[in-house]
C-alpha cells in the first residue's frame, strides 16, 4: 500500500563514516532499501503538526520554564544554540525511522495521540560534567504541589531507539529529554588483552562492532566478538541498563557489564565496582587514573549496587564497561522445524535439559511459523491474495498455505540455535540436539545455512548469533501500513506445562482483540522470555486502542497465573510494577523508599518502570488496568 502524503527519501542512509548513529558501510544499501520500503508503506504525513503549544513541566508556566532554559543555556555556554531545543508549537513531531534519529520529542511508535507524551525540551550534553550541571539545574528550579516540592523532570535516553517500549518519550508530559547520545558517543577504551571496552551512551552495536573488527585486524590479540540484540542500531549502554539480551554465550548484557560511572540525582558522581578505587597517579602530571581492574572485576568492597542503576531512575549512567567474548575456533548456526502446533510443550521440555547441561550453545529462539512470513518484509495483504481491505489476523489455513511456498516449507514451530567450539564439537552438539528432538517429535527437520537460499532469515540469524549486528528484524514493520510494534515480555519457567498455559492465554487474547500473534521465545535452561510483538498501524486509532486493551488484558491475565513481565512500555509500567505484589507491595515500597532517599526532588525520570517519587505519588499519575484512553496523560483525582 503506497503512502499518499510522502515520498521515499532520495539520499542513501548516512553511514558511520558520516555520523555516529549511521549504518555501517556494509549495510548502507540494505538500510536505504528498508527505509524507502517503509516510507512507501506510510500514509501518515512525515511531519505531524502540533495541535497543542509548548507543554512545560508540571507546575511551571511556559514563561518560568523558558527563563530556566535561558539560565541553563548560559551555564552550558551554549552560544550557538546547539545544546538545547525547546519543543514548542513550532516544532513538528517527526516519527523518523530507525537509523535516522527516531523521534526524541515523543514516542515514534505512538499507541495513542502522538502529543500524549511530548517533551518540553531536548538537551544534548557534551560530557559527564554537562550532565551534572543539568541535574543540579533541575534541582534548583522547584515547584510546589501541596506540601511537596519537585524539580524539573529529566528523562535520559541514549539513542532513543527503545522502540516498542516507549522510545524517547517522557512518562510525564512536559518532561525534559536528556539526549545523551548525540554528543557523547565515544568508545573510551577497547582493551584486546583484557577483552573489554568502555563506552558512552551514544555508541551503537554497529559502531562497537566496527571498532572491534579494526582491533581484530591488527592481530595483536586473540580476536574478539561483541554480543548484539536483533537490531544493531541501539545503544550498547542503553540496552544493557534496560536488561536487554543478545544471542551469543555473552547474551546477558547487564550480566556482562563491568563498571559504571553514574551521575546521581543530586548531581554528584559515582563509580561502581573497582572504579571506586583510584588507579596509581599518572607518572607525567601526577593526575588520577582509572583503576586498572575496573573492567576486570564487577564488584568492589561492601554491598554491590550496580543493579540499582538498571531499569531505574536512581542515576544517569554516562560510562559503562563491558567484557567481550573471545572468538571461538568455530561456530555453526542451524534451525529445526516441527510440524504441529501442539508440539510446543514437548519442544520446551526437550530444550530444558539440553540448555541446563550446556549442550545448547547460545540463547536460542523458538518462533511460530507465522514469523517466517513477516520476516520476508512483505505486507500481510500479499499472503491473502493482495486483499488490503481485510485487516483481520491471518487464519491458520492462510499461514500454512503461505508457509508451503517458503524455504522451510509447512511447519508450526522453528527453533533457531548456534553452537560454539571446534568444527567437530559443533557437529556433535547439533547431532545430539537433533536426535533429542527427533526421538519425541516425528517430522522434525534440520536445516543448515547451506540448505536454504541466501535470502532466508537463517543467514541473518547466523550473523547475529556470531556477534555481527544486522537490520533484518526491521522487515516486521512492513506487515501493515505505518508499521509500529509494542512488546509484551513475560517470564515463565522452562517447563512445557507453564509454557503452554502462557502461550494459550496470549493466543486467546490476540484473537479477542484482533491481532496476529508473533511469539519469539528466548529459551534458557530454567526460564524463558516469551516476547510477543504486537504489530499495528500507528495511523489507525482503532488499532492503537485495541493494542492498549490487549496489553492491559495480557498483563492482568498472565499475572493471575504467576507470569510477570521483565520489561514493558512506559505507559504500562505502573500496572506491571503492581503485579509484583507479594508482601503487600513490598518490592514497590522498597523501590519508592530508595527513590525518595536518592531523589527527594523527583528530578530523574519520575514514573520510570512504575516507580514514582514522593512528590508525584498519590496525585493520580499512575495508570492501571482500567486506564484505556491514553490520548491525554495527566493526574487523576483518585489513586490507582
Amino acid at each position: 500500500m503506497a503512502g499518499n502524503t510522502t515520498r521515499a527519501d532520495s539520499k542513501p542512509v548516512p553511514t558511520l563514516n558520516e555520523t555516529y548513529n549511521g549504518a555501517p558501510p556494509r549495510l548502507q544499501d540494505e538500510a536505504t532499501e528498508k527505509r524507502d520500503k517503509l516510507a512507501a508503506m506510510r500514509t501518515l504525513p512525515k511531519n505531524i503538526q502540533r495541535k497543542r503549544g509548548l507543554q512545560p513541566p508540571p507546575g511551571m508556566t511556559a514563561d518560568v520554564f523558558l527563563a530556566a532554559i535561558d539560565e541553563l543555556r548560559a551555564e552550558l555556554k551554549d552560544t550557538d544554540n546547539t545544546l538545547i531545543q525547546v519543543n514548542g508549537s513550532g516544532i513538528d513531531l517527526v516519527d523518523g525511522w530507525y537509523l535516522d534519529r527516531p523521534a526524541t520529542t515523543h514516542d515514534a511508535f505512538h499507541i495513542a495521540d502522538p502529543e500524549a507524551l511530548v517533551s518540553s525540551a531536548s538537551i544534548y550534553p557534551r560530557s559527564t560534567a554537562d550532565v551534572q550541571t543539568i541535574v543540579r539545574w533541575a534541582n534548583r528550579h522547584l515547584t510546589k504541589s501541596g506540601d511537596r516540592v519537585r524539580g524539573i523532570p529529566l528523562y535520559p535516553i541514549s539513542l532513543g531507539r527503545n522502540l516498542g517500549y516507549g522510545g524517547a518519550a517522557p512518562r510525564v508530559p512536559g518532561g525534559v529529554v536528556l539526549d545523551l547520545g548525540r554528543n557523547m558517543h565515544q568508545i573510551l577504551d577497547l582493551d584486546g588483552a583484557n577483552a573489554s571496552c568502555v563506552v558512552e551512551p551514544g555508541v551503537s552495536y554497529f559502531a562497537l562492532y566496527e571498532a572491534v573488527q579494526k582491533l581484530n585486524n591488527t592481530k595483536a590479540h586473540h580476536p574478539l566478538w561483541i554480543d548484539t540484540p536483533d537490531l544493531g542500531g541501539g545503544s550498547v549502554l542503553g540496552n544493557a541498563v534496560d536488561r536487554g539480551v543478545g544471542y551469543t554465550p555473552y547474551g546477558d548484557h547487564f550480566g556482562n557489564h563491568c563498571g559504571m560511572e553514574v551521575v546521581l540525582p543530586d548531581g554528584s558522581l559515582l563509580r561502581t565496582g573497582m572504579g571506586a578505587l583510584p588507579g596509581p597517579p599518572n607518572g607525567t602530571d601526577n593526575s588520577e587514573t582509572d583503576n586498572p581492574a575496573w573492567q576486570s572485576f564487577q564488584h568492589s568492597f561492601g554491598p554491590s549496587i550496580d543493579g540499582l542503576f538498571s531499569q531505574s531512575s536512581m542515576g544517569i549512567v554516562t560510562k559503562m564497561g563491558f567484557q567481550l567474548m573471545p572468538a571461538p575456533p568455530a561456530h555453526q548456526s542451524y534451525c529445526l522445524t516441527f510440524p504441529n502446533e501442539d508440539d510446543f510443550s514437548t519442544i520446551v521440555e526437550v530444550i530444558r535439559p539440553l540448555a541446563q547441561r550446556g549442550v545448547v550453545g547460545n540463547i536460542p529462539q523458538l518462533r511460530h511459523v507465522v514469523q517466517e512470513l513477516n520476516i520476508t518484509g512483505k505486507p500481510k495483504s500479499l499472503f491473502r491474495g493482495g486483499d488490503t481491505a481485510n485487516t483481520s489476523p491471518l487464519t491458520s489455513d492462510e499461514i500454512h498455505a503461505a508457509a508451503k511456498q517458503l524455504p522451510l516449507g509447512d511447519c508450526a514451530w522453528v527453533f533457531y540455535g548456534t553452537q560454539y567450539g571446534t568444527e567437530q564439537s559443533t557437529k556433535d552438539q547439533i547431532a545430539e540436539i537433533e536426535a533429542a528432538f527427533k526421538a519425541v517429535i516425528p517430522g522434525t527437520r534440520l536445516f543448515l545455512p547451506k540448505d536454504v537460499d541466501p535470502s532466508h532469515y537463517l543467514h541473518d540469524r547466523a550473523l547475529v548469533c556470531s556477534g555481527v549486528p544486522a537490520l533484518r528484524e526491521l522487515d516486521w514493520l512492513t506487515w501493515v501500513p505505518n508499521g509500529a510494534h509494542l512488546f509484551f515480555s513475560p517470564i515463565a519457567p522452562t517447563r512445557g506445562k507453564d509454557a503452554e498455559t502462557l502461550h494459550n492465554l496470549i493466543k486467546q487474547l490476540h484473537v479477542e482483540y484482533g491481532f496476529d500473534l508473533f511469539p519469539s521465545l528466548c529459551v534458557a535452561g530454567r526460564e524463558m522470555h516469551y516476547i510477543s510483538n504486537i504489530v499495528y498501524d500507528r495511523g489507525d486509532a482503532d488499532a492503537k486502542q485495541r493494542a492498549v486493551r490487549l496489553m492491559r488484558a495480557m498483563i492482568a491475565a498472565c499475572a493471575a497465573h504467576g507470569f510477570g513481565e521483565y520489561r514493558t512500555h512506559l505507559l504500562f509500567a505502573d500496572q506491571v510494577a503492581r503485579t509484583y505484589s507479594w508482601g503487600g507491595q513490598a518490592l514497590l515500597k522498597f523501590h519508592e523508599t530508595v527513590k525518595d532517599a536518592f531523589d527527594p526532588n523527583g528530578v530523574l525520570a519520575p514514573g520510570r518502570n512504575g516507580v514514582w517519587p514522593r512528590s508525584y505519588r498519590g496525585e493520580g499519575w499512575e495508570l492501571g488496568v482500567d486506564d484505556l484512553s491514553l490520548d491525554i496523560i495527566k493526574p487523576k483525582a483518585a489513586k490507582l
